[in-house]
């Protein structure tokens, strides 16, 4: 079964959240992961929600994706995720 991160972030330091791309990025490549969706927030169509941008990445299976997650290369990104911005990562199931 496919999984999805979806990640929520409101950015704090433009320049770090650069940096935590660039050092995340292949992080997720190195674990089977792939971009689906990185995009800010244009309207809420129903209910209310605050303004938050997001990233969408797909990985072949749950396992996978709490491996790449878990694994020490992205570790070590951690502390300039938390310099960079507020987020909040959910793991999907998809058929």
């Amino acid at each position: 079964m496919t999984a999805l991160i979806v990640a929520r972030f409101d950015v704090k330091n433009a320049e770090k959240m650069d940096a935590y791309a660039t050092a995340a990025g292949p992080t997720v490549l190195a674990h089977g992961g792939e971009f689906v969706a990185i995009g800010d927030k244009v309207s809420a169509l129903v209910g209310n929600e605050e303004k938050h941008s997001i990233a969408i990445v797909s990985f072949p299976d749950a396992a996978t994706a709490k491996t790449w997650f878990a694994s020490p290369e992205y570790t070590a990104c951690k502390p300039l995720r938390e310099e960079a911005a507020d987020m909040q990562f959910t793991l999907y199931e998809t058929e």
